[in-house]
Parts: structure tokens; sequence; C-alpha cells
């Protein structure tokens, strides 16, 4: 049995999700732009095989944000098609993810991306925006940067929002419901309040974002939020509601792979946060199986996550012109 309404939600939820969520409404861009004051922003995609949508992703936000984003910027993660050359010939500054930082092992995964963003941007604040989102708007970057640049005490927003599916006005966000909210509800209740706290849509200072982690695979989101609220306390976190997120959607097979990273990665957390104790590490391979022309068949991927330090550890050269694929 169900109950609804706020008095269900623990009292310190409710007071952040009233202080600390708004609407992309809110934040209208020639206002941001003249609260912008010496502040840089940088707009980071994490692109692999794209080419459909990256290119109006980046249109859009130069060509309506230019006031106040100062770059563009697109980790291109090991594309086999040339969303690197739609995304340049758009506007955007493009780096191949393995060029980034070379004397170091490079690692696969959607954090590695976001991670090694950190080494080429200049952005005081740093947005991240998924490159396979459709009928892409503005709003979804104006509304993650408002509570940044209006309030020096919010250090991280994450977006939300519906998600379509099938035709269905939502149902999106499986893993959310089926793996991610479980495991915050039961061991970080003073997230809950996060509606999609698995969301591609969220922007940080670099200050905050180069002093945790980063998880190099689908377990980033994840990572972040706890580690952040970690650093910084609830309060400085905040959400914003950006209304409707249309995207390509994956495969239930590819779906079971992220939950598993996903599940890697809270267990690292609390094993880092003394809440768990084991005598052994969580096996890092994924069975599933596949109907064959003899029945069916196991499928055994490695869904293993690994993770890189705080880049404040990491000495890197300033940020330069793009050393990638054009």
């Amino acid at each position: 049995m169900g109950w609804t309404g706020e008095d269900c939600v623990p009292a310190e939820v409710r007071a952040w999700m009233r202080r600390r969520t708004s609407r992309a409404a809110d934040w209208p861009a020639r206002a941001l732009a003249e609260a912008k004051g010496d502040t840089t922003v940088s707009v980071v995609l994490p692109a692999r095989d794209e080419r459909e949508t990256v290119g109006d992703i980046v249109r859009v936000i130069r060509g309506e944000l230019a006031a106040l984003v100062d770059e563009v910027v697109v980790i291109d993660s090991r594309s086999t098609d040339d969303t690197a050359a739609v995304a340049a010939r758009a506007g955007a500054r493009v780096h191949a993810q393995d060029d980034i930082l070379p004397h170091l092992e490079p690692l696969g995964g959607k954090g590695e991306a976001l991670w090694k963003s950190l080494a080429v941007t200049e952005g005081d604040i740093l947005a991240f925006v998924d490159a396979d989102i459709r009928n892409f708007r503005s709003e979804l970057v104006t509304g993650l940067l408002g509570p940044l640049l209006s309030d020096p005490g919010v250090v991280y927003v994450k977006g939300c929002y519906d998600r379509p599916l099938g035709g269905a006005p939502t149902g999106g966000g499986r893993v959310t419901e089926l793996v991610a909210r479980p495991l915050i509800n039961l061991h970080w209740p003073h997230l809950s309040g996060f509606v999609q706290p698995l969301a591609g849509e969220y922007a940080g200072r670099r200050a905050a974002l180069e002093r945790v982690p980063f998880i190099t695979g689908y377990g980033v989101e994840l990572g972040l939020l706890v580690d952040l609220a970690e650093l910084a306390g609830l309060d400085a976190l905040a959400q914003v509601d950006l209304g409707v997120r249309e995207h390509s959607h994956q495969s239930t097979e590819a779906l079971g792979a992220m939950a598993a990273q996903i599940m890697l990665a809270a267990w690292s957390r609390l094993e880092r946060q003394g809440k768990i104790q084991a005598a052994h590490r969580p096996g890092s391979r994924l069975t599933q199986f596949r109907r064959g022309e003899h029945g069916h068949e196991a499928v055994v991927q490695d869904v293993s996550i690994a993770e890189r330090p705080p880049m404040s550890t990491v000495r890197t050269p300033r940020p330069g012109r793009a050393t990638g694929r054009p």
C-alpha cells in the first residue's frame, strides 16, 4: 500500500525541496546573462555515435545563449561515426576523449569523458548535457545555470523532467525507478527528494567538481550526487524542473548492464562511508540470456567500474584549443 502527500516525506527533505526546487521558467536567459558578471560558463556534451542530435544541440546553445555560455565543448567518446565532425561544424570545440591527459591509461565510459572535460574547459561553472536529446531547448541549460548564478551557496544543480516512453508521456527512467531510487531511499534518504537522481543534465561549480572523484561508468551520476552532498551538504544542492526530455531509449539488456554499474557505484560509496563491511568484493560479470537457434544462450559481459581521483589532485596544463579530432 502506498501513501501520498508531503507528510510522508521526511521533514528535512520537504524543507530542502521547498527551498531548492525551481522551474526552468524561473530563470530567463536575459536575466541570467545580466547576473553572470565575470563568471564563465562551459557547456559539455559527452558524445558517442550521436551524429543525429549533437549538431542541433550545439547550434541551439550557440545561437540562443551566446551571451551566457562562453564555450561549448564536445568530448567525443570513441565514436565510430562522424559525431566529432558534425559537432565541430555546428560550432563546438571538440576533443577526442583518449587524447586528453594522454599520459594516463585510457579508461572507458561516460564518467571518463566527463572527468576529462575538466582538464580542457575553462568555465567557473560547467553544465553537462547528454548529446542524444531530441527537440533540444535552450531552457535545458538556462534552468541548470539559474540557481548557480543567483546563489553562491549552491554548488550543484540536477535537472528533473518527464521522460516519454513508447508514445506515453511518462515511463522512461526505468533504471532510476527500479534501481537508483530504492538504493537512495534505503541508504541516503536525505537525497530522496531528487526527482531524477540519474539525470544526464546537471551543472556545478568547478571548485566543487574538481574536489570529488568521478566513476568512469554509468554510475557517475549517483557517485557525484552522493559525494557532492557529503562534500558540501544537502542545502548546497538544488534541482530544476526542465519540463520534458526526449531522447533515444536503450534496450532492456543494455539497461541491465547500466543497473549493474549503478549498484556497484552504490556499493563503493556505502563501503567508503563505512555503512557496509564485506569480506569479499562484489562480482563484476553480468550474465544475461538471449534466445538463439538452440534455446537460450548465455551472454556474459564485464560491468566493472573504475574511478578517477579528484581533478584537483591531477596536475594538468592550462586548457588550450582542441587537440582532438576536428
